[in-house]
């Protein structure tokens, strides 16, 4: 990376955290729109097939963090989470009014990183340990460039990174010797199970939803008209969070 663009990055980022306001347009990524050729990976979450199932929830929580040696680390500042369950009204806080149907209120819902079209994280990483991937539009990290300077999670409006306050390791119950643990000092996330998706597979927490409801969360190409992630999304009403943003999440729930 040229240390002009070192600065520039720098300088974007710093910005960002003290005006406090969201510049994503000037932040957005180069290959924002580039995937529209080639692959968009995206996610459906079907909250009516999650309603009273806390265990289906729970197991596609324990799929991803125990496949990815996420540690399990109590309390809220220092926990490390790459899919957890959050309350309708913390996760979709515009939408959130006081007529909303109980079983949508009462039902917590799985949330992660979105993959956003247009990622805000992208742009303020000084290292360049963030990128959104061209072929597919995967958002990524690099553990190993990851300098924690901690602009992506200043960044990111969903809440969706950790930050290892301490070295997780010897947090984690069962490690998965053919992923990689993390260090003290690095931010993390979801990445839609890549090392998986390379393979042909589905991400985790999808094959977890499918041992009790086929259609609960649905993986695949949203540029390929065929697929079932388009025609589930073409036959259903689905909202992203905090569409407004123009960031363009990839993950869509059908309420």
């Amino acid at each position: 990376m040229k240390r002009r663009d070192f600065i520039t990055a720098t300088a974007l980022a710093a910005a960002f955290g003290l005006a406090g306001k969201p510049v994503y347009n000037v932040l957005a990524s180069k290959d924002a729109l580039a995937s529209k050729t080639g692959k968009r990976l995206a996610m459906v979450i079907d909250l009516k097939k999650f309603e009273g199932n806390s265990e289906m929830m729970n197991k596609c929580v324990d799929a991803c963090h125990s496949m990815h040696n996420v540690p399990d680390i109590e309390g809220a500042k220092e926990e490390v989470k790459w899919i957890w369950p959050e309350p309708f009204e913390h996760a979709f806080l515009e939408q959130n009014n006081q007529f909303i149907p109980e079983n949508i209120q009462n039902n917590p819902i799985l949330i992660m990183c979105n993959h956003c079209d247009n990622p805000p994280c992208v742009g303020v990483c000084p290292p360049k340990a963030t990128w959104k991937r061209a072929e597919d539009g995967v958002v990524m990290m690099d553990w190993h460039r990851c300098i924690g300077c901690r602009y992506c999670m200043a960044a990111c409006p969903y809440g969706s990174r950790s930050f290892n306050w301490r070295d997780p390791r010897p947090k984690i119950k069962n490690i998965t010797a053919n992923f990689p643990t993390r260090s003290k000092g690095v931010v993390e996330k979801c990445t839609f199970c890549d090392e998986r998706i390379v393979k042909g597979l589905e991400p985790a927490c999808v094959v977890a939803s499918k041992m009790y409801e086929p259609e609960a969360m649905v993986f695949g190409d949203l540029n390929d008209d065929k697929s079932n992630i388009r025609k589930i999304l073409s036959e259903n009403y689905s909202i992203r969070r905090k569409p407004e943003l123009s960031t363009q999440p990839e993950v869509y729930y059908l309420i």
